[in-house]
């Protein structure tokens, strides 16, 4: 299977609006980048997170959507979804199948190889850059919630870049299956253990569930 990198996007923390009474930095909002970028640490260079806590991290390292659920929001919504934007994606897709990607398949960008350990879940901070608390519901909802992924090998990525993948496992876990087992249907929740390739603090939250 392949596909094409339809945009590179990286961001640092900014203001996105206010939480009980609180201002709010984050790097949520991404822009595309002309050139490439390499990996470096557990981010692509020029890119960081305000809150490292839940944010970020070598299991959250690059983050994926696909061009075809932008397509889909911005119809659903009659308003354009931006890449990097709207869901503050590092990778924009196309041609890649980024909610039915399987838990622990590698993907080769450029020369990094990058791996799927799961999927991005909904928190205050997409209401405020849509200015509607009712996205959180909605991105629920939408079963299309992109995939995080752990940097394997460094390298340079750029737009334009082939996306090729490799060493699909077999379990069949997808990250849709893990959104929808934490935010729809807690009976998927033993499935998704069955993915060793799933982030570890993933495991150790639902192993306690």
């Amino acid at each position: 299977m392949h596909g094409t990198l339809l945009s590179l996007n990286v961001g640092v923390p900014a203001p996105i609006g206010q939480h009980r009474g609180r201002p709010v930095l984050s790097g949520f909002r991404k822009s595309p980048v002309a050139g490439r970028l390499r990996t470096a640490g557990d981010n692509l260079v020029g890119d960081d997170q305000a809150d490292r806590s839940v944010h970020g991290g070598p299991e959250k390292a690059i983050y994926a959507y696909a061009g075809e659920d932008l397509a889909w929001w911005s119809q659903g919504f009659e308003r354009p979804m931006e890449p990097g934007r709207a869901f503050g994606e590092n990778l924009t897709t196309s041609g890649i199948d980024c909610t039915g990607a399987v838990i622990g398949e590698r993907w080769r960008v450029g020369s990094a190889l990058l791996e799927v350990c799961q999927p991005r879940l909904p928190c205050f901070k997409l209401g405020l850059v849509h200015d509607d608390p009712r996205m959180l519901r909605h991105f629920a909802g939408a079963s299309r919630p992109g995939a995080y992924l752990r940097i394997v090998e460094h390298g340079e990525i750029g737009a334009g870049d082939a996306i090729e993948v490799h060493d699909r496992p077999d379990h069949g876990v997808t990250v849709s299956l893990v959104a929808d087992a934490l935010l729809l249907d807690r009976s998927l929740l033993p499935r998704v253990l069955e993915a060793p390739q799933l982030a570890g603090t993933l495991r150790a939250q639902l192993t306690g569930r």
